[in-house]
């Protein structure tokens, strides 16, 4: 990392990063590939609607939130299964009509109802991790030009975290890819 980059993350450490329009998908997609090829991490893009290829570009895999799902689930059911164990053969064994003290065909319906609940629960704590919220305030929402976004504009921003970022190094480079309105976007946080 340069001596630039140093003293410019330094001196500015309310700077979230810089943004930069592109007019079209396929602008956006050249600017991603050279940002990309640049070295940088920490980007992204937001767009009115989704570009085909750009996740292969950004390098973006499966979300996580899956088996954060899948572990709430596991750990309902054995929860639950343990539950009705422990009660009917260890904690309060009750004989009636000589039926076992467990049964799997039993356990099963509770089992997997909770399964079903901790499926969506884990859902919802993995999507909420993942996602970083709830985060009441992002920095990109106080500018204008980034509700483009919504509309017919496609947005590039390189966040301040990336150790390559430098606020005039980066701004030329999205400058040389075709970037228009160039802006350096602050954190008040």
């Amino acid at each position: 990392m340069s001596a630039t980059a140093n003293t410019d993350v330094a001196t500015n450490e309310k700077i979230y990063g810089v943004m930069a329009e592109f007019d079209s998908p396929a602008a956006i997609l050249h600017a991603a590939k050279k940002v990309r090829d640049a070295g940088y991490n920490r980007w992204d893009t937001f767009t009115p609607f989704p570009i085909h290829g750009m996740d292969q570009v950004m390098k973006l895999g499966n979300s996580l939130v899956g088996w954060v799902s899948l572990g709430g689930g596991l750990f309902m059911f054995a929860n639950v299964a343990f539950l009705i164990w422990f009660s009917n053969a260890f904690d309060y064994p009750l004989i009636v009509g000589g039926k076992p003290m467990f049964s799997v065909p039993m356990t099963f319906v509770p089992s997997y109802i909770m399964l079903i609940m901790g499926g969506a629960v884990g859902s919802l704590i993995g999507m909420l991790a993942f996602n970083q919220l709830p985060r009441l305030h992002h920095p990109l929402l106080k500018k204008a030009r980034f509700e483009m976004a919504t509309r017919d504009k496609f947005i590039m921003v390189i966040g301040s975290q990336d150790e390559k970022f430098s606020v005039a190094e980066t701004s030329k480079l999205l400058e040389q890819i075709g970037g228009a309105k160039i802006t350096v976007v602050e954190d008040e946080d």
